[in-house]
C-alpha cells in the first residue's frame, strides 16, 4: 500500500515513516499543509496519517480539501489537541479515525490496518480468496493452511490484490501504489512477481491476466 505521511515534528515523522516501511508500504512524507494539499490532490494513495498542527496550512483544511476534491482514501488524524471539539472537527472535515499524542507507534499500524481494510470492503482482518488466506495482523499468507513463502515483493503484490480481490487491477495502478514514484512502467518485474506468485499458488489457479486490462485475484 502507498501511504501519505504528514508530520511536522521530524524525529516524530521519522519513526512512524519507518514502523510503516517496516509493515512493507510505500511512504511519502512531508512536513507542512501545503505540500500536504498538493500530494493528497494529485497522488494516489491508499490511506493518510495526517497532523492537525502544521505549518502554512492546518491539518482541517488541508482534508477539507481533500474531500472536496474528490479524494476518498481513509485519513488516521495525529494530533496533541485532544478536547471533544477538535475532534468534532476533525471528523467534520472527513476523518476516519482519531488518534492523539502521546500514542504507541504500533496502534498507528493497527489502526492504518483496519482503515485499509475496511477501504476495500473487508470487515474481518482475515482476507480468504479460495483455499489463499491473508491474515493483515500477522502479515502472513497461508493456503490450504500451510503458510506461503513469499518475498517482500511479492507479498506487497498479492496483499495489494488480495485486498481488492475480485477486481481487474490495472498495471499502471499497481506500479502506483506500490512502488516509488520513479518506478520505471516499462519495466517488467510485476511480470516476473506475477509468474512467480502464480507458480507458489498451484495448483489453484487464483490470480489472472485480462489481457489489455491487468491482474485479477479470484477464484477460477
Amino acid at each position: 500500500m502507498r501511504l501519505l505521511l504528514v508530520e511536522d515534528d521530524a524525529p516524530l515523522r521519522e519513526a512512524v515513516r519507518g514502523a510503516l516501511v517496516a509493515e512493507g508500504w510505500v511512504v511519502d512524507a512531508c512536513a507542512d499543509g501545503d505540500e500536504a494539499l498538493w500530494l493528497g490532490t494529485e497522488e494516489p494513495f491508499d490511506a493518510a496519517v495526517l497532523d492537525l498542527g502544521l505549518p502554512r496550512r492546518d491539518g482541517i483544511s488541508v482534508l477539507q480539501a481533500w474531500r472536496e476534491a474528490g479524494r476518498n482514501f481513509p485519513v488516521l488524524v495525529l494530533t496533541a489537541r485532544n478536547r471533544w471539539n477538535d475532534k468534532l472537527a476533525g471528523f467534520g472535515a472527513g476523518a476516519d479515525d482519531y488518534l492523539t499524542k502521546p500514542f504507541e507507534i504500533d496502534e498507528v499500524v493497527l489502526r492504518l490496518k483496519a482503515l485499509i481494510r475496511r477501504a476495500s470492503g473487508h470487515a474481518s482482518s482475515v482476507i480468504r480468496v479460495g483455499a489463499l488466506e491473508l491474515d493483515t495482523l500477522a502479515n502472513r499468507f497461508r493456503v490450504d493452511g500451510r503458510g506461503l513463502a513469499l518475498t517482500a515483493g511479492e507479498y506487497r503484490l498479492l496483499a495489494f490484490l488480495a485486498h481488492h480481490a475480485g477486481r481487474t487491477v490495472p498495471r499502471n495502478e499497481l506500479a502506483e501504489h506500490l512502488y516509488d514514484r520513479d518506478f520505471d512502467l516499462d519495466s517488467n518485474v510485476i511480470d516476473v512477481q506475477i509468474g512467480r506468485i502464480r507458480k507458489k499458488l498451484a495448483p489453484h489457479k487464483l490470480l489472472h491476466t485480462d489481457r489489455g486490462l491487468g491482474f485479477r485475484l479470484a477464484e477460477a
